[in-house]
């Protein structure tokens, strides 16, 4: 059994928490306390009624989430947000939850986990946002047909291609989530080929005008790879079990 304040300091400093910047509904770190005592981590994409009542009833008592409970921004403890909150304190479970942190950590991050799933070659981050690099990118010759391939084996889905870019790529970059809407910044650094979870409508249009391949993989499937590092890094580290708890939003 492993004491909540341990693994919430050990995680803080692993992720570099307090050093990375973010928007300021992430709130990072420990975000709900429990009574103090781990015997089982769960990890999820978001925090959510169903990912809360999935923990409680498989025993976890330490959630961690890459989305967490205050991406609304500020409201009153009423409703929906009550009955989270409610569901968390009676079954005893406590909430960590690591955005930007987790997306771009070089071992067990998104970007990072995705590229290796990916096989794809020395990596180097790329694409600045809010204060550092937040994606990689590999300069390496693939089949625009067999990244596909191997980006729909990765994510266990279908994956949109907006195939407007060349057939063999010379820069692939990577950035998971909803990072579509950062086309432009991709193709000014060089990228022909830009992966991520979901884009706006006008990033097709813009894929067909910078001549760039653009995959979305959707953002939920992009984002599952952090969380379950993370808490097999952990589960490891402190001798404790784990579990993905999976809740797919279907975007």
């Amino acid at each position: 059994m492993s004491q909540l304040s341990d693994i919430s300091r050990y995680t803080d400093e692993f992720l570099r928490i307090r050093e990375c910047g973010d928007w300021s509904n992430a709130v990072n770190g420990l975000q709900v306390e429990n009574s103090g005592k781990v015997t089982k981590i769960g990890a999820a994409v978001d925090a959510s009624t169903r990912t809360f009542s999935a923990a409680a009833e498989r025993g976890v008592d330490l959630l961690l989430v890459h989305h967490g409970l205050f991406w609304p921004g500020l409201q009153a403890v009423t409703g929906a947000f009550r009955r989270q909150v409610a569901l968390l304190l009676e079954r005893d479970i406590a909430l960590y939850s690591a955005h930007l942190p987790l997306d771009v950590h070089p071992l067990v991050g998104n970007n990072a986990q995705l590229t290796a799933a990916l096989a794809l070659h020395d990596p180097v981050p790329f694409l600045e946002m809010k204060g550092q690099l937040v994606g990689l990118r590999s300069t390496m010759a693939v089949a625009r047909d067999d990244l596909h391939r191997r980006l729909e084996q990765s994510l266990g889905g279908a994956v949109k291609l907006l195939a407007s870019g060349p057939t063999i790529t010379a820069s692939i970059g990577v950035i998971t989530g909803g990072a579509g809407s950062e086309i432009y910044a991709a193709a000014r650094e060089g990228v022909d080929t830009f992966i991520t979870g979901e884009a706006p409508h006008w990033a097709a249009v813009a894929a067909e005008e910078l001549r760039v391949n653009l995959f979305l993989g959707g953002h939920y499937a992009t984002e599952t790879f952090g969380v379950k590092a993370l808490a097999a890094h952990l589960a490891e580290r402190f001798s404790i079990p784990w579990e993905f708890i999976a809740a797919p939003t279907g975007l």
